[in-house]
């Protein structure tokens, strides 16, 4: 709309213009000239659809002004009248002067726009990166400090086991606190090889093993897990990274926390791209949230979690796992299905030769994926 307005002024301008020099000779006036002014100022700031019409609505007019005008003021009313040639040489001047001010201005406009949306972002890749680095630090300092409280808590709970009559209910409930004591220590092992590399041929897998390494811990939830896969060619086999392996567990966390009965994981592949949908029939999320999501501090953990903790989540954790992701070299995309279904959708899409060679590529392609993924993305969203 405001695109609209400002396309109409400019016209008016023009035509302003175009009666002025009507009265005043035409293209013999040389102030003629000021034709160029509007449809620099359309290349610049406006679409180059716009830009066209104006040019075509100041040939148009430079046009009709070399035949119709009055005598351009002279001195002692004597009329000035310039030769044919010179005033269609001014009328080539105007109309080649239009279109090369609009192409060239609208070309350093555009490069002018991609620069400002490099530059944005840039500084959020390095905001994020540093937040990261922040919580890899932390990380490590939880899982120092928490390590001994842990081997403590496993000692009394084995001693609590050995206690108590096996047919007691007390001893379901220790059996369950030795679960999540293991499940704490897992997490915390986790968390301390995110930065290890691999390089072993046993740490090689096919894109189906890394999905069921990532779902087999979650499948005691209650809540169905299906897997779907299909693909050209041979399946993509990718080393073991524990950053995406971290990322996609707590993306499948997430959609089984709070999913109805049913949680479905799309795999999909073929000579250019590795695509993971995962898909929940829960609520989905709320537009507040779909409009943050993945910053951090953004928690969609409330009242109604599937877990048994009553408290919300620090929003932590998909900002985490999209970073983590994002550093492989995957593309993360997160809505909700598409009605009348419910439930949200996260897609993550790799390039298939980063997929294959995450462990390599992961250093180089953190910047630059994010900064593409940023660039199309408000792309996207201006059309």
């Amino acid at each position: 709309m405001a695109d609209r307005l400002a396309l109409l002024l400019l016209c008016y301008d023009v035509l302003q213009l175009s009666g002025l020099l009507y009265l005043t000779g035409g293209l013999q006036n040389p102030f003629a000239m000021l034709f160029l002014a509007p449809v620099m100022i359309a290349a610049v700031s406006l679409t180059g659809t716009a830009t066209l019409l104006l040019g075509m609505l100041v040939v148009a007019m430079a046009s009709l002004l070399t035949i119709f005008h009055y005598p351009l003021p002279w001195l002692f009313g004597q009329p000035l009248a310039l030769p044919v040639l010179y005033v269609a040489g001014i009328w080539i001047a105007i109309v080649l002067g239009t279109a090369f001010i609009g192409i060239y201005a609208a070309r350093v406009a555009d490069e002018a726009r991609r620069l400002s949306d490099a530059l944005a972002a840039t500084e959020l890749v390095l905001a994020r990166e540093q937040h990261l680095t922040q919580l890899d630090g932390l990380a490590a300092a939880a899982a120092h400090e928490l390590g001994t409280p842990l081997a403590t808590i496993t000692l009394v709970v084995k001693d609590l086991a050995k206690l108590l009559p096996s047919d007691r209910e007390a001893a379901a409930d220790v059996a369950l606190l030795t679960q999540e004591v293991q499940r704490c220590r897992t997490i915390l092992s986790k968390l301390a090889s995110l930065g290890d590399g691999g390089g072993s041929m046993f740490d090689r897998m096919t894109l189906l093993h890394l999905v069921e390494e990532v779902v087999a811990p979650q499948r005691d939830f209650g809540v169905i897990i299906d897997i779907e896969k299909s693909g050209d060619g041979p399946e993509p086999i990718c080393e073991r990274n524990p950053g995406i392996l971290y990322g996609l567990g707590n993306l499948v966390e997430n959609a089984i926390d709070f999913a109805i009965s049913d949680v479905c994981i799309v795999i999909r592949w073929g000579a250019e791209q590795v695509r993971l949908t995962i898909e929940d029939d829960g609520p989905g999320f709320t537009p507040e949230v779909l409009a943050r999501m993945g910053d951090p501090y953004i928690s969609t953990k409330g009242q109604d979690r599937r877990a048994k903790s009553e408290e919300g989540g620090l929003g932590l954790g998909l900002f985490i796992a999209k970073t983590l992701l994002e550093r492989s070299g995957a593309s993360v995309a997160i809505s909700n299905r598409p009605l009348p279904t419910t439930g949200a959708r996260v897609t993550v899409v790799w390039p298939r030769d980063f997929f294959e060679h995450t462990q390599i590529n992961e250093a180089s392609a953190d910047g630059n994926t994010l900064i593409q993924a940023y660039i199309q993305g408000k792309a996207r969203t201006e059309q």
